[in-house]
């Protein structure tokens, strides 16, 4: 029997030939996905559910899909999919990551043209009977600086448009190489001197704690004089009320907003002030666009259901099902390596390498590498999977390396990943027990056993009296619970760590009390993806 497909939202004709043409039984509902009784109710008969914004998949819609496989979404953001309820329900969500990015690319610089020549109120004079020359004096793009806050697969597009304009760019971006800034034409910066040289900003990063109100009150003052603001990437990167004020002041000159804090954005500071440019999240609203992302669902959908290759999997590597079953757990320890020299390393990228011992050398390690960088990654771009985890580490100049030998010690097989930048290297080890339960075996060449729990704390020290009493009474004093405790050190009053799986996540209260004993050289939470 055909896999059969439910197309719940609009879609385009071409992707929907796409599954008649592979042979997929198609039912093509575009108004499907905003009836979420109709949806339920009719889920269960399908293998496959192609999306955009409007369906919502939620935790009651997966229960009653008895037979759904993969759910795939025609853009990037999976907001309206409950992605830990569909991974454990066995169901595969997939997005289209690249799809939209030239469309978002142009319309940040419309927007950039719309600000710097005043463009929608002087089409509102003259439409309105005016003739006000004198009022609406803009100012040219050449040879002004463009600040990028991000410079990856969108922000590059932008870059490299602005330098045909014969703009100067300059970027922020922590991970990004001065190899790969070279290649893009633009100059590396730290965020303070974008701020205070940039005549246009515009930002191109995901929405994560890092970056939420990246420019505040405190960054717009910093800005120079004059300066437009273009906002095409995520709502919450500015602080909105700020900026209003900054405009209304005359230190900022203008601003260009596609996203907002709230959506639908009913009524936001930026609304009524003079120059500043509105629409409502256009960013991926192009046809060429649309039908980008269409084809694309259509095809990764057509592949999985019918050969089982999988593409663009925000829940899931790209393995075959007999793989799955020995490397599951290999896989989410490789993640968790990567999440852990992720959130540990906080300066440009230039190397990662993988040493595979033993039995975790004969696996698809290629599956592997992808969990590794994903989880690395994942610390400032949580939209990366582990399909285009690689492609954005390339990107950014990152070299990838991997090594494969034969068993080495006392573990049937593990694996070492160690990240290079230009001023460290960090490495870290982990194995599987025969429970397969993923374990840290080894951090800063120092040997340790250590469980992986959601929320961990690592602190590094010498090794002096009183580590684990100090710690014991400042989380108990914080109601932190340790449910695991590990030390390690090199030699008797050396360095030392420590690496503890906590109940919580530890505030900065928590750390700035540890910080304050004095005992420890670094203090570092830690988060990680257990499921």
């Amino acid at each position: 029997m055909a896999p059969k497909v439910l197309v719940s939202d609009k879609l385009s004709e071409t992707a929907v030939q796409i599954f008649r043409d592979r042979g997929i039984d198609v039912d093509f509902m575009p108004d499907l996905g905003k009836d979420k009784d109709a949806l339920l109710a009719a889920i269960p008969a399908y293998d496959g559910l192609a999306i955009r914004s409007a369906t919502k998949v939620t935790p009651k819609i997966l229960e009653a899909a008895k037979n759904l496989k993969v759910v795939a979404r025609a853009g990037i953001g999976v907001d309206n999919v409950d992605i830990p309820a569909a991974s454990k329900k066995g169901v595969i969500v997939m997005n289209t990551p690249f799809g939209n990015s030239i469309t978002t690319a142009e319309h940040a610089i419309a927007l950039m043209f719309a600000v710097a020549r005043q463009l929608p109120e002087a089409n509102a004079s003259t439409q309105a009977g005016k003739w006000e020359k004198s009022r609406f004096m803009g100012t040219e793009i050449t040879n002004k600086t463009l600040g990028l806050i991000g410079a990856g697969n969108i922000g590059s597009i932008v870059a490299d448009r602005a330098l045909g304009l014969k703009m100067k760019v300059i970027a922020y971006d922590p991970f990004l190489s001065e190899e790969r800034a070279a290649r893009l034409g633009v100059e590396k910066v730290e965020l303070d001197d974008l701020l205070a040289r940039a005549d246009f900003i515009t930002l191109h990063v995901p929405l994560t704690d890092k970056t939420r109100g990246i420019l505040n009150a405190e960054a717009i003052a910093k800005m120079k004089k004059g300066v437009r603001v273009i906002n095409c990437a995520r709502g919450g990167l500015v602080d909105e009320a700020a900026l209003a004020e900054a405009i209304k002041s005359g230190h900022v000159a203008g601003a260009g907003f596609d996203v907002y804090e709230v959506e639908p954005a009913k009524d936001s500071p930026l609304f009524g002030l003079p120059n500043v440019v509105c629409t409502p999240h256009l960013g991926a609203s192009t046809s060429e666009a649309q039908e980008n992302v269409a084809v694309q669902v259509a095809e990764q959908m057509s592949d999985y259901l019918l050969t089982g290759a999988v593409t663009n999997a925000l829940n899931m590597p790209s393995v075959t099902a007999e793989e799955a079953k020995v490397m599951g757990p290999w896989l989410k320890l490789a993640e968790h390596l990567g999440a852990f020299v992720g959130q540990m390393t906080h300066e440009p990228i230039k190397a990662i390498n993988i040493l595979y011992d033993g039995v975790a050398a004969e696996m698809n390690l290629a599956a592997l590498d992808c969990g590794a960088i994903a989880g690395i990654m994942k610390a400032t771009n949580p939209d990366v999977n582990m399909v285009s985890a690689p492609v954005i580490a390339k990107d950014r100049g990152i070299q990838i390396s991997k090594t494969t030998q034969e068993k080495s010690g006392v573990f049937d097989g593990y694996v070492k990943l160690t990240v290079v930048t230009d001023t460290l290297e960090r490495t870290i080890a982990g194995t599987v027990f025969s429970d397969g339960k993923p374990r840290f075996i080894q951090i800063k060449g120092i040997n340790i056993d250590a469980e992986i729990g959601e929320h961990m704390l690592y602190t590094t020290n010498k090794d002096v009296p009183g580590i684990i009493g100090t710690l014991g009474r400042v989380l108990g004093g914080h109601d932190v619970n340790i449910a695991n405790f590990t030390l390690g050190r090199k030699e008797v009053g050396g360095d030392a760590i420590a690496l503890l799986y906590v109940d919580g996540q530890l505030d900065e209260k928590t750390k700035d009390e540890l910080k304050a004993t004095g005992l420890f050289q670094s203090v570092s939470p830690l988060e990680f993806e257990v499921h």
